[in-house]
């Protein structure tokens, strides 16, 4: 068929996709602007409530940080981008390779219990993934899209010299081992996933409830430059600190240098565009197919997690193939569950894994 005749019959789809994708962009950015009218009416109110706290960046890590129990310490150059990773490293040549990919606000040390508890018959690996702590943080927004981000945990994989991995993750780091296991499934024997749906079923999800929109309001304002960097530092990044530890909704339990922990990274300069160019890349692929799900995965899921619905769950296993999924929905529990309840989490996974001990 001539290529003039293929255009013109492509042309309506193009031009109907490119109206989509324009009013897609309208709502996004209208929704940018009633986000950042409310949580700048917050960040206002605690500048009110703390008026001698400024910007405060730290200029010390705290000790916990670099607690022995947790591993090693070490560096890895990216093959694919030439980036430097950090990551800690427990029980190297005891087994299988577990990699953990964590959220935001959150770095390597929210996986704190769960080195401690498969360091013993695995060798566990946190990275702080680009953007974050002392990995490298590119400024530009195009450095954090999703296909760079797969090669990232790629090049971890194949750079620590294992063909393959047990890969955990939480909140973001799960949004970016859900797309791996569809575009790397040999890299990929198990997963665990806490707390994160895949990038096309949360779109479908939200699509028709509503109330999902809402619970992610904070991705809006994330879309804008700048302003939200400014907002989420106001009165010593009082509404990271809330997010962190919200007697309901957060880690309660957390200490103060726990939670120094993470804030130490976000304190300094340019320490939260990264992470916020993350979310910044999200609605760039939209809209997206239907992916079947196949590598055999364990899903958790707080019954009270303020962010996300339980709906998701009943919509990501519409996508699995059959048996490949094992999902709980954990009464009572919320969405930061790798922290606030490590010992239900480790019980799952031993049982999940058991077979590859035996």
């Amino acid at each position: 068929m001539p290529e003039l005749v293929v255009t013109a019959l492509l042309a309506p789809s193009r031009l109907t996709l490119k109206l989509l994708r324009a009013f897609m962009w309208s709502l996004v950015f209208s929704a940018a602007l009633v986000a950042a009218a409310v949580y700048g009416c917050i960040a206002l109110t605690h500048v009110m409530c703390r008026p001698r706290r400024g910007l405060g960046r730290r200029h010390t890590p705290p000790v916990c940080l670099s607690d022995p129990t947790l591993g090693e310490h070490c560096f890895l150059i990216l093959r694919s981008s030439g980036l430097r990773l950090h990551y800690v490293s427990a029980g190297r040549g005891k087994g299988p390779l577990m990699l953990f990919l964590h959220g935001f606000p959150e770095n390597w040390f929210s996986w704190r219990y769960q080195l401690r508890e498969f360091q013993s018959r695995f060798h566990v690996v946190a990275v702080d993934l680009r953007g974050y702590g002392p990995s490298d943080a590119p400024k530009d927004v195009d450095c954090y899209t999703i296909d760079l981000l797969m090669a990232d945990i790629q090049d971890v994989i194949l750079g620590l010299g294992y063909s393959k991995c047990i890969l955990v993750a939480h909140d973001w780091g799960a949004l970016l081992a859900w797309n791996f296991s569809i575009y790397y499934p040999s890299l990929v024997e198990r997963m665990v996933v806490v707390s994160a749906a895949p990038m096309s079923v949360y779109q479908d999800y939200s699509l028709h409830h509503i109330g999902q929109f809402f619970r992610s309001n904070y991705v809006f304002l994330f879309q804008l430059p700048w302003l939200p960097e400014k907002l989420l530092s106001m009165s010593d990044f009082q509404i990271l600190k809330t997010t962190l530890t919200h007697r309901k909704r957060g880690i309660p339990q957390l200490t103060p240098s726990e939670l120094e922990a993470f804030l130490y990274d976000f304190s300094q300069p340019g320490g939260l565009t990264g992470p916020l160019n993350y979310y910044r890349n999200i609605f760039r692929t939209f809209p997206l197919e239907p992916q079947e799900l196949a590598t055999p995965t364990l899903l958790l899921w707080g019954e009270k997690d303020p962010y996300f619905e339980q709906g998701l769950v009943e919509a990501i296993s519409s996508r699995f193939v059959p048996g490949r999924l094992e999902a709980h929905i954990l009464p009572g529990m919320g969405h930061w569950i790798p922290q606030t309840n490590p010992v239900e989490m480790h019980q799952y996974m031993w049982a999940f894994l058991q077979d590859l001990l035996d």
